[in-house]
């Protein structure tokens, strides 16, 4: 059977490690990104640079994009200029795997199929560690004949892809894990600074945390950087900011939401934003 055609758009600090996982694992991969300088690397090691998202897409079997935001995300999927400006040709497979709205999966959905092109929504859940080491979790809405078209691609980016159900399904568990982990993210750093306050070392209150039941992979993974007071960006705090955001305009309402996004919404006009989601422990130290 001949082998997917692969194109990837967004050439981020996610998206460039899942696009070298795509082209070492053998498949022909075509990209594109906004600004070009980003795409020298992956072209040095074999993939082909479209001129245009037209281009990309009509050279390409299966399409994924990468990207920011939902704005991003639109402006790459238009009708004009972006990736469905072309004729539709049936059979073609747009993946979209940034973190965005639910309905904004819904509606590039639909845009799809007037195309008569099919659409996944599939997030991630793990950051450019776990991009690199193609450990991702992948979270998946759509067609289940579109996943199952689309798994031995996936299969290369992470170590788990799951299709959730309809277009939609896999933007909802993304905001949902994202949720989650914004609280696990403040009730450290307020944990840590609450033992401080009592004569209890950052050192020894993360070993109890890390050696007890309350210990857990996200806690383990930030440990160093709490220890080290250094916090550089695997996954910026202005994106947590984003995601929960996009969680209370899709109804999320619990008691524990307002104050969190209240917290990190903060953080990030404290100066924080660009740093890593656990820099909110030095807003909460200084506030």
């Amino acid at each position: 059977m001949k082998k997917l055609k692969i194109g990837w758009a967004g050439l981020g600090n996610m998206g460039t490690p899942m696009a070298f996982n795509i082209l070492n694992s053998g498949y022909e991969l075509t990209v594109f990104n906004r600004s070009k300088d980003k795409e020298q690397e992956l072209i040095a090691a074999g993939a082909r640079s479209a001129k245009t998202l037209q281009d990309l897409a009509s050279h390409c079997d299966v399409v994924f994009t990468m990207l920011s935001d939902d704005v991003a995300v639109k402006s790459v999927y238009n009708e004009t200029d972006g990736l469905l400006s072309g004729g539709s040709e049936p059979g073609k497979l747009f993946i979209d795997m940034s973190t965005v709205a639910p309905e904004t999966s819904r509606y590039l959905s639909a845009l799809c199929r007037t195309k008569q092109v099919s659409f996944l929504d599939a997030p991630v859940s793990g950051s450019v560690q776990p991009a690199r080491e193609g450990k991702l979790i992948i979270l998946v809405g759509g067609e289940a004949q579109d996943f199952e078209k689309a798994k031995p691609v996936l299969d290369v980016l992470g170590k788990l892809a799951l299709y959730l159900g309809s277009e939609g399904a896999g933007s909802s568990a993304k905001l949902a894990i994202n949720y989650l982990l914004g609280i696990n993210i403040q009730a450290l750093a307020e944990t840590v600074l609450f033992a401080e306050q009592n004569g209890i070392s950052k050192e020894n209150m993360l070993t109890i945390i890390n050696e007890g039941a309350c210990g857990n992979g996200i806690i383990k993974l930030k440990t160093p950087s709490v220890l080290a007071d250094s916090f550089p960006s695997a996954f910026a705090l202005k994106y947590i900011v984003k995601d929960l955001k996009l969680a209370k305009e899709a109804g999320l309402n619990s008691p524990l939401s307002a104050p969190l996004l209240n917290t990190f919404e903060a953080a990030a006009a404290d100066g924080l934003g660009e740093e890593d989601l656990m820099a909110v422990i030095k807003y909460l130290r200084r506030s």
